[in-house]
């Protein structure tokens, strides 16, 4: 047996013979897949079917899908942020969301891992910027450790700033039912 300490595979779903059946199944309806990213090559049903079945998940309304999570973190934040803002980063935040946060034009505070009086420190620093937003994993994918969000929540309410969380390590695995 082999234990692999780098995957994405927490659960073991890779190897699952439901898994192996879904995509089969999915194989012999809808080929290997449209040759090309949806923008470029449209949407099939399965596509939009998952978006569903994800916000459902997550009881949200809506959901997008990307190719990878390192895909969507690198077109966020530049999505959301402009010059005149700032994005305070734990810094031990996983490389996609770093290098989405490089990608952007925002004013960048990095503080240090999970440690709140630095990020407060940070938040206050970062009161002349228009908007602020602190990013975090929920779970980090190298140590483990679990982001204090109750707190960063908190910190973020008391000033004025957004939390964006990236929950592609913990989703399935944390929480209740995996939420």
């Amino acid at each position: 047996g082999i234990l692999n300490f780098c995957a994405n595979n927490y659960l073991g779903l890779s190897s699952h013979p439901e898994v192996i059946r879904a995509a089969v199944e999915a194989l012999e309806k809808f080929g290997a897949g449209l040759s090309s990213v949806r923008f470029i090559c449209g949407t099939q049903s399965i596509h939009k079917d998952l978006e569903e079945k994800i916000a459902r998940f997550h009881q949200r309304e809506d959901a997008i899908l990307y190719a990878s999570c390192f895909d969507a973190n690198a077109g966020i934040f530049e999505a959301l942020l402009t010059p005149e803002d700032a994005v305070l980063s734990d810094e031990l935040n996983h490389a996609s969301i770093i290098d989405g946060i490089r990608l952007c034009k925002a004013n960048k505070y990095r503080y240090k891992h999970m440690d709140m009086q630095d990020l407060e420190a940070k938040l206050q620093d970062a009161q002349k910027h228009r908007l602020r937003l602190v990013a975090t994993d929920g779970a980090f994918s190298m140590d483990g450790d679990i982001a204090p969000l109750r707190e960063i929540c908190q910190l973020a309410q008391k000033y004025d700033a957004l939390v964006f969380i990236d929950e592609c390590h913990a989703t399935g695995f944390l929480g209740p039912n995996g939420r």
